[in-house]
């Protein structure tokens, strides 16, 4: 049989096969090769794990849907890095699983919102927003101000995380429960913010 558009379009089966595979060439020539570009895959310059206080605050972001309203990836256009700062790359996210770039904008980016603000800023917005964006339809938070954070799985995460490439040690695992003790949700929540985005704060 000859394979000619319309012979295609009437064959179910074959155009199943065809589309699969095609689906499948495609996928392999988009990513496979980012697995050897240096660009991907290594972090950039003094990026670090998250430490327990910022892994913790980072749940907590999860947790309260942030990513549903705040994107975490500033694309490479003059209007975005003159607003938010030094466009996103990959390296930056290397110790992020899962990351959390979003699409949705009704806030603004926090990819590099780290020391933008003073902690009490954030303080404040987080327990009412509109105290200091008087136009925000942002939810309060002040209930995480209230609420002790969870240091009973901190451990358990960070050994999980060390297996799929963050390089966590035994002593910074055992250690990780007193670091969070006597931090509320709030606390640990302000600590991740301030730190986003800081490796490539201010570079051209």
């Amino acid at each position: 049989m000859k394979l000619t558009h319309d012979s295609i379009e009437r064959n179910v089966g074959l155009l199943i096969i065809l589309t699969v595979l095609t689906v499948i060439w495609g996928g392999l020539v988009e990513i496979v090769p980012l697995f050897f570009q240096n660009a991907t895959t290594q972090p950039v310059a003094g990026l670090k794990p998250y430490d327990p206080v910022r892994l913790a605050g980072r749940d907590i972001y999860i947790r309260e849907g942030c990513y549903n309203c705040h994107s975490q990836m500033i694309r490479p256009f003059r209007a975005e890095t003159e607003r938010y700062g030094h466009y996103s790359v990959a390296g930056e996210f290397v110790y992020d699983h899962p990351f959390q770039w979003g699409s949705k904008r009704t806030g603004p980016d926090l990819q590099r919102v780290g020391g933008r603000y003073s902690d009490d800023w954030h303080r404040a917005h987080l327990n009412n927003p509109r105290d200091v964006v008087p136009e925000s339809n942002m939810p309060a938070y002040a209930f995480l101000g209230k609420t002790p954070v969870n240091a009973s799985t901190i451990g358990a995460k960070m050994s999980a995380l060390r297996m799929v490439g963050v390089p966590y040690t035994d002593a910074e695992i055992a250690e990780a429960a007193k670091q969070l003790e006597g931090k509320t949700e709030l606390d640990v929540l302000v600590a991740y913010l301030q730190g986003l985005g800081i490796e490539l704060k201010g570079a051209k």
